[in-house]
């Protein structure tokens, strides 16, 4: 017999079928998590909604309010003034033809790309390069703005994104398994109400239909919806 996994042997000794409230979750995936590394806390919702048509796009931003414990990677195309207030808020890159020759040439290692309204001709012609990684900036997000100083801070200080994929699926880390319980309970609280929040017009039908939490080497545990805003 070949030997389990211990994701499997975590998998086997856990009820498939049984329901967790938040708390009940987090420390269940805490108590499994590896100590090798620094497992992410992920949660996944099956939303009822079909992407594919414009009234039923879930697409936004969220602060978490204990922070994602992770050092996110921020690009900023602007230019003089404004250029000075990215860098002095932590922006990791600033640039304006030169970033966009860098990125053309794969450089894309960032987790967030900020620009100010007037270098959207300059952005524009990497819509092939950044649109399919979800970094193009857009108003919508914030990340098209004057004030980059406060985006810049937003994206360094826990604000994530998020956007519904074509099963209807979105999902999101949202903390570190060395988080407390009740730092990623706040998290999952803060995700839970966005999503409740952006709730397309075109959505028919129950919104919320299936929340899991998870990590990055754990099992996937089912939430209980009964508790959780616009379900």
């Amino acid at each position: 017999m070949a030997k389990q996994t211990k994701k499997q042997q975590i998998v086997a000794k856990l009820d498939a079928e049984k329901l967790y409230d938040v708390a009940e979750a987090i420390k269940t995936l805490k108590e499994h998590a590896s100590k090798k590394f620094d497992e992410t806390i992920e949660v996944a919702m099956n939303l009822g909604v079909d992407p594919r048509h414009a009234d039923q796009m879930v697409r936004g931003v969220v602060t978490l309010p204990s922070g994602t414990g992770k050092d996110v990677k921020v690009a900023v195309f602007a230019r003089g003034d404004k250029a000075d207030e990215a860098k002095a808020a932590g922006a990791d890159v600033v640039g304006a033809e030169d970033l966009m020759e860098a990125m053309q040439n794969g450089d894309l290692d960032y987790g967030r790309v900020i620009a100010t309204p007037d270098m959207m001709g300059v952005v524009g012609r990497l819509g092939k390069v950044l649109g399919p990684k979800g970094l193009m900036p857009n108003p919508k997000l914030g990340t098209v703005t004057p004030n980059v100083a406060q985006a810049v801070k937003d994206a360094k200080g826990g604000q994530i994104e998020f956007r519904v994929e074509k099963q209807g699926i979105v999902h999101a880390g949202i903390g570190k398994a060395s988080f407390s319980d009740a730092d990623i309970k706040k998290n999952a609280e803060a995700f839970f109400d966005a999503i409740a929040k952006a709730k397309p017009a075109g959505s028919k039908g129950r919104y919320i239909r299936k929340v899991t939490l998870t990590s990055s080497m754990g099992p996937g545990l089912k939430i209980d919806t009964a508790g959780i805003a616009g379900a």
